[in-house]
C-alpha cells in the first residue's frame, strides 16, 4: 500500500475558524450567495477544521451552518457542500440511514460502506448512527435485509477483522483449501465458510490466501464467487475481495460506474469523493487511470457541470493524464494484475454448443421451407443457425446442396437483407473463411478499416492465421501478405505482416529478464530503434511469455507499458501496439471493449461493412 498521507485535502495553514465562519456568513448574506467563495473555502479546509468552523459559526451568529448552507444552496451542489461539513462517521451514518429508509433499499451503498471501512471507522459509524438517530444500526440493517447478505453485513458491522499485518502462516493453505471445499469442490456452496473467513481474517492474511487459492484451483477467488454465489450476497463478497486486494482500485471502479453511460449516480460520486479525499484519493486517481485509460479529473470534467463540478475537481486535486509513472499503490496493483494474468488459465466459455439432437437433413429442409413462397420466416432461420455449432452448420450446407441441389449461402443472401443477411452469412462461413472475408472487407474500396485488421491479426493464434491465409488465397487468388503490403505502409504494415507466427514456447526467467531490459532500453532510444525493438518482442513472443515480461517491466521501471506506447507512438502503430498489450493482459476484456465501442460509437458496426 502507499505510504504516508495519500489524500488531496489537507489542513489549511494559518487557519482561523472565526475568520472562516465570518467569510461564510458574508458569502450567504443578502440577495443570492457567493457560491465560488463557499466552495473555495470549504474544499481548502480539512474535515477537522470544518468542524471548528461549524462551532465558531454557531458561537458568532447563533445559527447552524449546515442549515444555512442547505437554505442558500440548491441541488447536487448543496448536497455536496452540506455533506462535506459532516464529520466522516456521521456522513457514513447518514448514508446508511438513507440507504435503508423508505420502501426500497440501496444495497450498493450498504455494500460499498461496510465492505471498505476499517474497524475503527465501523466503530465510529455505529456510535454516530446511535447519536444521530437514537437507533441501533445493526437492528436497522437486520430489519431491512435478509439471508446470507444480511449475515455478512452483520459480521462486517462488528468491526472485528484482524488488524493488517496479522498473518497466520500455518493457516494460509488451510483457509484456501477451506474456501475451495466450500465452493468449487462440492455441489452447492457452504456460504458460512466464505462469511467466516472473508469477514474476519486480516487483509494481509487474505491476500496470501487468495494467491494460494489461485494456485490450487487455477482460477481467481473472484471467478469462484461469481460461479458459486448470486445476487446481493455475491456483490457484497466481490466488494470485500476487491477491497482486500486494493481499496483504491475498488473505489476507482465505483467512481467509473457512477459516471459511465447515460446519467450520473451522484450520491455515489459525492460519497466517495468526500470519504476518500483525506485518505487515499491520490491512489484512487492513479488506479482509475491505470484501469480506464483516462484520468478521474477528465471524467468528472466531462460528466458534471457548474459549481458542483468545480467542487468535485477541488476534491480530486489534479489531472493524472500528464503523469508518466505510477504512484506506489498503482505500481503494486499493476504488477499484481500482470501476475494474476500470468498465473490464470483462461477458460474460454462460448455460448454456442453442438446441438444435441442434430439432424442436418431435417435442418436443411426446414431452412428451405422458411425461404419458400411469399416472405421469409426469419425466426426459424435464426433459431436453427444460432443453435448449431459452426461444424454443424457446415454439415447443413452440404446437406442442403445434396438434398435440394441448391447453394444455401446464395439462397440466404437472396432472401435476407441488410445486417441480418450479413450476420447469418457470417455464421454460415467457417472461421477461416469469415476472417478472410473480414480482412478483405477491411482493405477493399477507398479506405482501410485499420481497427478490423488489428483486431483479427492481434487476437488469432498461429493456427488461426495460417488457416485464414489459406482461405484468403483460395477465395481471392492473392496472398493475404501481398494484400496487406498493397493496402498499408510503413511501420504499421511491418507490424501486421510480422504478427504470425509467434514463438509458442514459454522461455526461462533469464530470457524474461533480458526482454524487459530490452524494452526499458528501447524507451530511451530514437523512434526507429524503439519501434524495431518493440516489434521484435511484442509481435513474436507468446502471450504467456509477454505477460511475464510486462510484469517484470512494471516491477523494475515503475512505468506503465501502455502509457509509454500512448506517449511515444501515434496513429495505427499506437493502436496495434495497445491492442497487443491489452489482448495479452486479458483477451475477453479486449473484445468486451471492442463490442462496447462498436455499439456506443457506431451502433451498426458489430459486423464490418
Amino acid at each position: 500500500m502507499g505510504k504516508g498521507f495519500r489524500g488531496t485535502v489537507t489542513d489549511h495553514p494559518n487557519f482561523d475558524a472565526n475568520s472562516d465562519a465570518e467569510a461564510l456568513y458574508n458569502a450567504m448574506k443578502g440577495f443570492g450567495s457567493d457560491k465560488e467563495a463557499i466552495l473555495d473555502l470549504v474544499t481548502s479546509r480539512n474535515n477537522a477544521q470544518r468542524q471548528e468552523i461549524r462551532s465558531a459559526y454557531k458561537s458568532l451568529y447563533g445559527k447552524d451552518l449546515i442549515a444555512d448552507l442547505k437554505y442558500e444552496l440548491t441541488g447536487k451542489f448543496e448536497r455536496l457542500i452540506a455533506s462535506l461539513m459532516l464529520p466522516p462517521a456521521y456522513h457514513d451514518a447518514k448514508e446508511i440511514k438513507d440507504a435503508i429508509k423508505g420502501a426500497g433499499t440501496d444495497e450498493k451503498c450498504l455494500i460499498e460502506i461496510l465492505a471498505s471501512r476499517t474497524n475503527e471507522q465501523i466503530h465510529s459509524l455505529v456510535e454516530a448512527y446511535k447519536d444521530a438517530y437514537g437507533r441501533d444500526v445493526e437492528q436497522d440493517v437486520i430489519g431491512d435485509t435478509s439471508g446470507h447478505f444480511k449475515k455478512m453485513l452483520i459480521v462486517l458491522l462488528q468491526g472485528t477483522r484482524e488488524e493488517d499485518g496479522v498473518v497466520h502462516a500455518d493457516l494460509v493453505e488451510e483457509d484456501a483449501q477451506a474456501l475451495y471445499a466450500a465452493g468449487e469442490e462440492q455441489w452447492g456452496t457452504d456460504e458460512a465458510i466464505f462469511i467466516m473467513l472473508l469477514g474476519n481474517r486480516s487483509v494481509t492474511h487474505l491476500q496470501l490466501v487468495f494467491d494460494e487459492y489461485q494456485k490450487i484451483t487455477e482460477k481467481s477467488i473472484e471467478d469462484s464467487i461469481k460461479s458459486e454465489l448470486s445476487g446481493d450476497f455475491e456483490r457484497l463478497m466481490l466488494a470485500v475481495v476487491q477491497c482486500i486486494r486494493s481499496r483504491a482500485m475498488f473505489f476507482a471502479r465505483r467512481l467509473y460506474k457512477s459516471m459511465k453511460g447515460l446519467g450520473t449516480a451522484d450520491n455515489t460520486l459525492i460519497r466517495i469523493m468526500i470519504s476518500r479525499s483525506e485518505i487515499d484519493m491520490l491512489d484512487i486517481r492513479e488506479c482509475f487511470r491505470l484501469r480506464y485509460d483516462k484520468s478521474l479529473h477528465n471524467m468528472i470534467e466531462d460528466d458534471t457541470s457548474g459549481e458542483y463540478k468545480r467542487t468535485l475537481l477541488k476534491l480530486c486535486g489534479g489531472d493524472d493524464d500528464v503523469a508518466g509513472e505510477f504512484f506506489p499503490e498503482a505500481a503494486q496493483i499493476a504488477y499484481k494484475m500482470w501476475e494474476i494474468s500470468a498465473m490464470s488459465k483462461v477458460q474460454l466459455r462460448g455460448t454456442v454448443h453442438p446441438y444435441a439432437e442434430f439432424d442436418p437433413g431435417s435442418d436443411a429442409q426446414d431452412l428451405r421451407k422458411a425461404m419458400k413462397g411469399f416472405g421469409t420466416d426469419e425466426d426459424t432461420i435464426i433459431d436453427i443457425i444460432a443453435r448449431r455449432s459452426n461444424d454443424q452448420r457446415q454439415v447443413i450446407r452440404q446437406a442442403f446442396k445434396s438434398l435440394l441441389g441448391r447453394d444455401l449461402m446464395a439462397d440466404l443472401k437472396s432472401e435476407l437483407s441488410k445486417n441480418l443477411c450479413r450476420l447469418i452469412l457470417g455464421l454460415m462461413m467457417t472461421p477461416p473463411e469469415f476472417d478472410a472475408k473480414m480482412m478483405r472487407k477491411a482493405m477493399e474500396g477507398a479506405g482501410t478499416d485499420e481497427h478490423a485488421l488489428i483486431e483479427i491479426l492481434v487476437t488469432r493464434s498461429n493456427q488461426d492465421i495460417q488457416a485464414m491465409c489459406e482461405a484468403y488465397q483460395e477465395a481471392y487468388k492473392k496472398s493475404l501478405e501481398d494484400a496487406i503490403h498493397s493496402d498499408t505502409s510503413g511501420h504499421f504494415c511491418r507490424i501486421l505482416v510480422s504478427l504470425a507466427p509467434r514463438i509458442t514456447n514459454i522461455t526461462d526467467q533469464d530470457c524474461v529478464s533480458s526482454l524487459f531490459q530490452a524494452l526499458g532500453d528501447a524507451c530511451n532510444a530514437d523512434s526507429d530503434e524503439m519501434m524495431d525493438k518493440f516489434m521484435s518482442i511484442l509481435c513474436t513472443r507468446s502471450f504467456p511469455h509477454l505477460r511475464r515480461v510486462f510484469q517484470e517491466f512494471v516491477r523494475c521501471t515503475n512505468k506503465d507499458i501502455e502509457l509509454i506506447i500512448k506517449k511515444e507512438m501515434s496513429g495505427d502503430v499506437k493502436n496495434v501496439m495497445l491492442a497487443i498489450v491489452r489482448s495479452v493482459k486479458n483477451q475477453p476484456s479486449y473484445f468486451a471493449d471492442r463490442l462496447y465501442k462498436a455499439m456506443k460509437v457506431h451502433p451498426h458496426s458489430l459486423l464490418s461493412n
